[in-house]
C-alpha cells in the first residue's frame, strides 16, 4: 500500500516515549515507562508511521515465535486517522506474519470498537460464543 504524501512507515519497533505518547493521545490504556522498557525488547516485529519525523502511529506483534502471535499497540493519532495508515499498518504486520509464522499460528488481537471492520479485512473472527476474549489487568 502507498501512504499519503508526507508519510512514512519504518519496520522497526516503536520506540519507549512514542508508545507511551501514542497509546495515550489514540485513546488506548496508559503504559508505564517500567512496563514499556521491559516488554518492548521482547516484540518481534514493529512498525512505526512517521509524519515530517515524528512518530503518529504504531504496531506491534508479541509471542512465543510459533504457535501464538498477538497484534498489539496498533495507535493512530487522531489528527492523522481516516487516510489508511491503520491499514498500512496491519498489511505490514500481516506481511511478517505470513513471512515468519509457522503454518498453523494462532494470531490474534483485541478490537476496540469499529476497528473490528479493518481486522476482518485480513481474516480476524470475532470467537463468541464458542470462545470470549478475556483480560485483566494486574494491580497491586
Amino acid at each position: 500500500m502507498t501512504l499519503p504524501e508526507g508519510y512514512t512507515l519504518q519496520a522497526r519497533v516503536p520506540d519507549i516515549d512514542d508508545v507511551l505518547r501514542l497509546r495515550v493521545e489514540s485513546g488506548l490504556s496508559p503504559r508505564t515507562r517500567a512496563a514499556a522498557e521491559a516488554g518492548l525488547p521482547n516484540s518481534l516485529f514493529g512498525v512505526t508511521v512517521l509524519f515530517d519525523g515524528q512518530a503518529i502511529g504504531m504496531g506491534r506483534i508479541i509471542g512465543d515465535g510459533g504457535c501464538s502471535f498477538v497484534i498489539v499497540d496498533i495507535a493512530v493519532q487522531p489528527a492523522h486517522q481516516k487516510r489508511g495508515l491503520g491499514r498500512a499498518i496491519m498489511d505490514a504486520l500481516d506481511a511478517w506474519l505470513k513471512a515468519n509464522a509457522p503454518d498453523g499460528a494462532h494470531v490474534s488481537l483485541i478490537a476496540d470498537g469499529d476497528a473490528k471492520h479493518l481486522y476482518a479485512r485480513y481474516g480476524f473472527q470475532d470467537v463468541g460464543p464458542a470462545s470470549i476474549g478475556m483480560q485483566y489487568t494486574l494491580r497491586r
